[in-house]
């Protein structure tokens, strides 16, 4: 009988095998230099066997004119080619002799994409998407590459990993009473609403008029007007300290606003229907419920072109009606093009944006504006990336290099008031005006991560193996060369990552974040995962990465109080850093060993005769990092602020404390001759 057919979303073969592996028929892992190679040490010599070609840059068809020129916008051309690479300070991958030894250009100037997409299970087991550019790819990429170098563990095997972990629905009936809820109280969480979506969305709405209707609405438009407001309680609240009268008080108002949106059967778009959907899309982000936050883009996004919100209309309306549709068409695309990047999955608006994309609008004058603005022209330079670098198998330096350029001509032309907080602000104001300013300053260094992360993965690769043969060997001076290209660029990458945890660590030790952030939280959780890829491949500690991925756990675990999205990147952070603790031992252990080959250890309080000492480099993957236990949401996680109740998932809370590893004496992920599975 033979074997059952694989479905190709999981097959387990590489795309590309080195070389050696080919002429010897074995299973390659995909990555260069590969594990077979690694481990017979021959790192140096492993390439791909086939250079991937240049391809061509795709050409867009042609989209309609920008719609913010509605705002008093005007555009300024930018250079066609890079003319300066960007230059970091944190440059410690930079090696004058090597770059000077090989030449830019020496080795491929491409980067193979180590990311790939993969098919997850939803909350009803059907497999739903997740693309080569969403970070949970390249958290699969990083669970390789931890168990290839010190074997199984919690971190890389997650029961949870092939899961696309989302919070159940609550459809039940609230018995909440809306008299409870004062003016004031609505007043107050619609200003947190303000606060939370401030630089991404900008509705333009009369809050006082809002707020005042409080007759039972009747049309189709009067629900649909109800619900805005509904919605905007809503995301208020869940963005509140998680109370029992907050918690039923934020289902019934979205609940009631689901139930008011739905009321016309979608029968007629409106302008207020695109708000709504858009509103409860973010909402859903806020809910751990990302299927259905991009599915709700979708309806959002079809009924804007049925308007006409992406064409030219300056000849049929006011110039206040052309401000209004232009501020929702930027809203839009901002959070459909921000969601579909982090779910690696393509946006429903990135066929109607504008084809030029080497200008930049001019910030409007507006405060309010002036972030949504600022993040649609990011938006734009956003969708470039996404199409231009990983939609081929392979990033080119020189169209990362362009894009660079692209968000440093950005942020050269920013306004003073997104980079500094105003003093003269009250409180409410002033904390909307720096969480607006944060969101921005992320949303840009989250493109110079996308940008530049498969070039870092290039390069840390490569770091590995030499570092890898460096301890397997005694010779010297064996080194794998890092393309100087490519090491610029990661460069870019752990520098871009650092400023992002850096920022919010500011905002969040200021206590002006809000409990529940639903896009910082994807960005923490990017710029978290790249720096520990970074000081897992690093031999030696850089004080400046160790305590932005501190900042970035502090974060998470205030979000992670009363979201479960944020718990769940909490335990995938914490486990990783679990996993750098024991390679940084593991590779401590055999510099020691190395140097001190005519002494030895005679006797260990904390080591027993059954579990002999290394022996030999190869023994050393045995050797494992004591697990600190407690804490709210994962066994080892160190408590910190006092007991905490953790978030529900599907009924119950991810409780690891059964999970056992086998303790096994070889296995084939760092045996010679092996290949990762």
């Amino acid at each position: 009988m033979g074997r059952p057919k694989v479905l190709p979303a999981n097959r387990l073969r590489a795309n590309t095998a080195c070389t050696a592996c080919r002429a010897s028929k074995k299973r390659c892992s995909g990555s260069f230099p590969c594990s077979n190679c690694i481990h017979k040490g021959r790192a140096r010599s492993c390439i791909p066997f086939k250079s991937i070609p240049d391809s061509p840059v795709r050409t867009r068809p042609s989209a309609s004119v920008n719609v913010a020129e509605n705002l008093d916008v005007n555009w300024e051309n930018l250079p066609a080619e890079p003319q300066t690479p960007l230059i970091s300070p944190h440059n410690d991958f930079a090696d004058p002799q090597r770059e000077h030894a090989l030449g830019v250009g020496s080795r491929s100037p491409e980067a193979t994409h180590r990311t790939h997409a993969r098919m997850l299970l939803n909350l009803q087991g059907e497999r739903v998407y997740v693309g080569k550019a969403a970070s949970i790819s390249f958290l699969q990429l990083l669970r390789d590459t931890v168990t290839q170098h010190i074997g199984p563990s919690q971190f890389s095997h997650n029961l949870r990993s092939e899961d696309m972990l989302e919070a159940k629905a609550h459809h039940d009936p609230s018995n909440f009473d809306e008299d409870s809820c004062s003016l004031d109280d609505k007043r107050r969480y619609i200003q947190v609403f303000y606060a939370v979506t401030s630089g991404f969305i900008y509705l333009g709405c009369n809050t006082e008029a809002l707020l005042a209707d409080t007759s039972d609405p009747q049309t189709d438009r009067e629900k649909t007007r109800a619900a805005i407001r509904d919605l905007m309680i809503a995301i208020g609240a869940q963005s509140c300290p998680n109370e029992p009268e907050t918690v039923q008080l934020e289902r019934f108002f979205f609940t009631r606003g689901q139930r008011r949106t739905f009321a016309n059967l979608l029968e007629d778009p409106s302008m207020d229907l695109v708000r709504a959907f858009l509103l409860m899309s973010f909402y859903m982000f806020g809910a751990c419920r990302r299927n259905a936050a991009f599915m709700y883009l979708g309806v959002a996004a079809r009924s804007a072109v049925a308007l006409g919100l992406h064409a030219d209309s300056s000849g049929a309306l006011s110039l206040t009606e052309k401000d209004e549709r232009s501020r929702l068409w930027m809203s839009l695309c901002v959070i459909d093009l921000l969601a579909s990047s982090i779910l690696g999955r393509p946006a429903a608006t990135a066929a109607l944006l504008p084809e030029d994309r080497s200008e930049l609008c001019r910030i409007p004058r507006a405060t309010a504006e002036t972030g949504l603005v600022a993040s649609y022209q990011l938006s734009l330079i956003l969708e470039e990336i996404i199409s231009r670098l990983y939609s081929e198998k392979a990033a080119s330096t020189d169209t990362a290099d362009f894009l660079l350029e692209k968000l440093n001509h950005w942020s050269e032309r920013l306004p003073n008031s997104l980079r500094t907080p105003c003093e003269t602000e009250d409180s409410g104001a002033a904390q909307e005006r720096i969480i607006g300013n944060m969101h921005v300053a992320c949303f840009y260094h989250f493109a110079v991560i996308l940008v530049t992360r498969p070039f870092l993965i290039s390069t840390l690769n490569a770091r590995l193996a030499r570092a890898h043969h460096g301890l397997s060997t005694n010779q010297t001076g064996v080194d794998t060369p890092e393309n100087p290209a490519h090491s610029r660029l990661a460069v870019a990458c752990i520098d871009s990552a650092i400023y992002m945890l850096q920022t919010c660590l500011e905002v969040h030790q200021s206590e002006l974040l809000h409990r529940n952030m639903g896009i910082l939280k994807a960005f923490v959780f990017a710029a978290a995962l790249v720096l520990g890829f970074s000081m897992f491949c690093h031999g030696d500690v850089d004080s400046e990465i160790d305590s932005a991925f501190a900042g970035a756990i502090s974060i998470l675990r205030m979000l992670a109080q009363q979201s479960a999205q944020a718990a769940h990147y909490l335990e995938i952070l914490t486990m990783l850093e679990v996993a750098v603790t024991q390679q940084r031992q593991r590779q401590a252990a055999q510099a020691r060993q190395r140097r001190s080959r005519y002494v030895n250890r005679i006797f260990s309080l904390h080591e027993s005769p059954s579990t002999p000492r290394m022996q030999s480099n190869d023994d050393s993957r045995t050797d494992a990092t004591p697990l600190n236990t407690g804490g709210p949401f994962y066994p080892w996680i160190p408590q910190e602020d006092g007991p905490v109740t953790p978030p529900v998932i599907d009924g119950a809370f991810l409780d690891w404390e059964g999970m056992e590893l086998p303790l096994w004496d070889s296995f084939p992920f760092t045996e010679p001759g092996s290949s990762v599975l």
